[in-house]
């Protein structure tokens, strides 16, 4: 049964779930990592595993109030609706500063990532040979996949679904960075800026009275994408969160270890000194569907120590750190 919150724990939640959708649409970062950081995880897990045949049968047989305290309503809405909230706002201020500023956003996201690393291995504990190895093979899943080589887009709507599934583990698995995943599977621009930019425009030309919108086969087909992908998430949300429940329940040490495996794997995916590598052929830039050229990977170098831009970077890395550093500080101060 859920408990009744006060109204700032409430907007509070909101905002965490705000943090966990902005960091799950940037390349890299998991939403994951926030919800462990922020100490929302393993609700977040419960409050999903929640969504089983129980719940199906209150919701069928019409009692939505059990059924809303079943599955722990007001805390999901509180963290998805914030977390959806975000691809409507925060996210698009991050999509302006990866662009103008992509050094610095990257080096503030490897700072918190290292800070992330520290907050939640501190307290571990015991670093037996099992819980070493699974934190050895979580690093080098997740530095591989850093160096894995992106498909084309495809937007088959069995694939896109496909897509879904795979795209959510970012939000139930810290360190697996969904967007990043999708970037490998080349549907990255398709799902998470062009179908979302495409939803924003079409729900606020409803809401305009313009039904016209719902005409156009090009916006009827981004809305096809866009419910196909929601739908494989919110089935992936679940299935996953209920292995992750089982595991989680009986190999807790193991599966914590092979997370901070993860998240210190994705280091490699957000070094912010790279350049963007893009595909060849006879020496002429693959070019996609759209006119953009294809991106075969990332050109990962050592900083020039010499120029002031590197020291402003290393500033935010400090900083990003800092600033878990200022939350665990925060947390341990309300215990």
């Amino acid at each position: 049964m859920q408990r009744n919150r006060p109204f700032l724990e409430k907007l509070y939640l909101f905002l965490k779930g705000l943090t966990m959708g902005a960091a799950n649409k940037v390349p890299g970062v998991s939403g994951g990592t926030v919800s462990f950081v922020f100490g929302f995880y393993e609700e977040l897990i419960y409050s999903f595993r929640k969504v089983n045949t129980i719940a199906l049968k209150l919701l069928l047989n019409g009692r939505f109030r059990s059924f809303y305290n079943y599955i722990n309503g007001q805390f999901l809405l509180l963290i998805m609706g914030g977390s959806i909230f975000s691809y409507f706002s925060i996210s698009l201020v991050l999509d302006y500063l990866l662009v103008y500023y992509e050094l610095y956003v990257w080096s503030w996201f490897f700072g918190m990532i290292i800070g992330s690393i520290y907050y939640i291995g501190k307290d571990f504990g015991d670093w037996n040979f099992k819980n070493t190895t699974s934190l050895i093979i979580g690093a080098s899943v997740g530095l591989g996949i850093s160096f894995l080589t992106p498909a084309t887009e495809n937007d088959n709507l069995w694939f896109v679904f496909i897509c879904g599934i795979v795209g959510v583990s970012g939000m139930t698995f810290p360190g697996l960075s969904g967007s990043f995943i999708l970037i490998l599977m080349g549907n990255y621009v398709l799902l998470l800026i062009d179908s979302v930019n495409e939803l924003f425009y079409i729900i606020t030309n409803l809401a305009s009275g313009n039904f016209k919108v719902l005409s156009d086969p090009i916006r009827v087909r981004y809305l096809k994408i866009i419910s196909v992908f929601t739908a494989g998430s919110a089935f992936g949300l679940i299935a996953i969160s209920h292995v992750l429940g089982y595991v989680l329940k009986r190999y807790n040490q193991i599966v914590n270890s092979i997370i901070i495996g993860f998240i210190t794997g994705s280091l490699g995916i957000v070094w912010p000194w790279k350049k963007t590598v893009y595909l060849k052929e006879n020496g002429t830039f693959l070019i996609d569907k759209k006119g953009n050229k294809i991106v075969e990977n990332y050109q990962r170098f050592i900083p020039d120590l010499t120029i002031t831009e590197t020291w402003f970077a290393i500033f935010y890395i400090v900083f990003g750190i800092g600033l878990i550093l200022a939350i665990d500080y925060y947390g341990r101060k309300k215990k």
